[in-house]
């Protein structure tokens, strides 16, 4: 009968490489990568146990690995910092002295890269002693309170340099808050790519060692401000928010897990959509490969790939350089 097997054979395009590429319905590519690196005091670099392949970097070596990314033609880095203990506080001060290590960060990386892009997290948990992203009054984190600091910290990031101001807080009305913020001191063209939905994920873990919060934290959580892992529906309300209150791109973190949620969110909004793979997605396909149980390369573009399919327009992965490379081939 017309239409059935063996008139319909789905396996006819997929038997050569080129028609293969001819039908392929999402491509990756350097333009879509946003690299995550950390940032140090001095001048060397560290290695990051927990995620092989990733290292800490003083200001003049990370100028020379931001020249790498450029040069691999990734558009933009995004720059966590690992703040001393002892210029960590309470309510973390820190996070808005205007020469503090991610300005200088910033300043250094602006001067050598003029034409990378940069983007700065905004939230306290580097600067915390209690490691968590806010303020705490009353044994609670303190909403109102902490968007105060969160819209000066963004303003010292942006006046340093910074391209994009990416608040990862979780805190409600940031948003509006930081681009109320901009707009009043003159940088109406500085974007913000708002955490819209961020959930309190245990694939954190290595990130957390990375910028040492992980001893400062404790066994405290983030359920309080981060969205729980049980709810898909709620990430529609957080994105639409963000969207009324001024943000120029939208994120979903982590990623693979919550592939769901980032299709539901490309399907209703017309935003920039980004996915974060982040540090335990990444280290899970480090040490799987690491073990022999996965190809490295082919399970990086793999997930990669995936977050194309399921709709993000750009992709923040420690991965970022590896895949440039890659895609080059």
């Amino acid at each position: 009968m017309y239409g059935s097997f063996p008139y319909t054979r789905l396996r006819r395009p997929r038997m050569n490489d080129w028609s293969r590429r001819l039908v392929r319905e999402h491509h990756l590519r350097v333009d879509d990568l946003i690299w995550p690196t950390f940032v140090i005091e001095g001048q060397g670099t560290e290695t990051v146990g927990t995620m092989p392949g990733v290292s800490r970097y003083g200001i003049e070596a990370l100028v020379k690995k931001a020249k790498e990314a450029e040069d691999l033609g990734v558009p933009a880095i995004a720059l966590f910092p690992v703040i001393g203990a002892d210029k960590k506080s309470d309510n973390g001060e820190e996070a808005i002295n205007p020469n503090n290590l991610i300005c200088r960060a910033v300043k250094a990386v602006k001067a050598a890269c003029p034409n990378l892009g940069i983007v700065c997290d905004v939230a306290l948990d580097p600067y915390t002693t209690s490691g968590h992203d806010g303020v705490i009054i009353n044994d609670e984190i303190d909403n109102d309170a902490t968007v105060e600091i969160l819209r000066q910290q963004a303003l010292v990031q942006v006046e340093a340099g910074c391209d994009i101001v990416a608040p990862s807080d979780m805190m409600d009305g940031r948003v509006a808050a930081i681009r109320e913020t901009l707009e009043e001191a003159g940088h109406k063209n500085s974007m913000i790519m708002s955490y819209a939905v961020k959930y309190a994920s245990s694939f954190y873990g290595p990130f957390r060692d990375a910028v040492g919060s992980v001893s400062s934290f404790g066994k405290k959580d983030k359920k309080t401000y981060q969205q729980d892992p049980a709810n898909g529906t709620e990430a529609l309300r957080e994105a639409a928010l963000d969207i009324e209150e001024g943000a120029d791109i939208l994120m979903v973190k982590p990623g693979m897990p919550y592939l769901d949620v980032l299709k539901t969110i490309r399907e209703k909004s017309l935003l920039p959509l980004a996915a974060y793979q982040v540090s335990g997605e990444y280290a899970m396909i480090k040490f799987a490969a690491q073990a022999g149980a996965i190809d490295e390369e082919k399970a990086m573009m793999e997930s990669l790939l995936a977050f194309k399919r399921a709709g993000a327009d750009m992709i923040l992965t420690y991965f970022a350089l590896d895949a440039a490379k890659f895609l080059q081939r």
